[in-house]
């Protein structure tokens, strides 16, 4: 599920930015760790928007709600109740010959979430979503709400002291929520179709 959302948020990014032509020269959106940018892997990752996946939160106001009823052919499933989680996806625009270039685009993506602040995955921005790894049902059901997340100066330091980079024109989202749930069914049985109830007469004593 975390891989489907974001390859979604890549997907939808990715056509919105294509449609500005505001994606300087070949530059593509890549869903990487930015923390590699400094390795010998990091080439890849030049002159590209990568958004890395850089904390997970519980989504606490859906915390430890029970197990529950879903009925399937004609019968009644036990199941656990899905962990909903909420994403902090990392927006690095790595231009490094092209700082203006980066800005710009940064602006971009703060731009779409603030025209899109929702992404539906029933109704893609972008059509049909093609991509081998998106697992279709998961999309159809996800409904990612985004929230700018302001750092400190203390809190980018650490970040990107974390990362092992040097930092780069950023910006850091919230996306909410998503959920994983095991399809794994714990108990069943059979629906109750009819209830049976009996009476007895009612004796006084006197």
């Amino acid at each position: 599920m975390i891989n489907t959302a974001m390859l979604f948020i890549v997907n939808e990014l990715d056509h919105h930015l294509r449609e500005q032509r505001v994606l300087p020269g070949n530059a593509e959106i890549i869903l990487n760790n930015i923390a590699l940018l400094e390795s010998d892997e990091g080439e890849a990752l030049r002159s590209n928007i990568i958004i890395t996946l850089v904390n997970l939160e519980e989504e606490s106001t859906l915390k430890n709600t029970s197990q529950y009823q879903r009925r399937a052919d004609g019968r009644i499933n036990l199941v656990q109740p899905p962990v909903w989680l909420n994403l902090y996806l990392l927006f690095s625009c790595n231009f490094p010959n092209n700082y203006t270039g980066a800005l710009s685009v940064l602006g971009q993506i703060i731009q779409f979430f603030q025209t899109f602040p929702v992404l539906n995955g029933a109704n893609p921005l972008s059509g049909v979503v093609e991509n081998q790894d998106v697992v279709k049902e998961d999309l159809v059901n996800m409904k990612l709400t985004f929230e700018l997340y302001t750092l400190t100066f203390e809190q980018i330091n650490h970040l990107w002291g974390a990362l092992g980079g040097k930092q780069v024109p950023s910006v850091l989202y919230k996306a909410r929520m998503i959920n994983i749930q095991d399809r794994r069914v714990f108990r069943e049985g059979p629906m109750i179709e009819e209830i049976q109830a009996t009476l007895n007469p009612i004796t006084e004593d006197y």
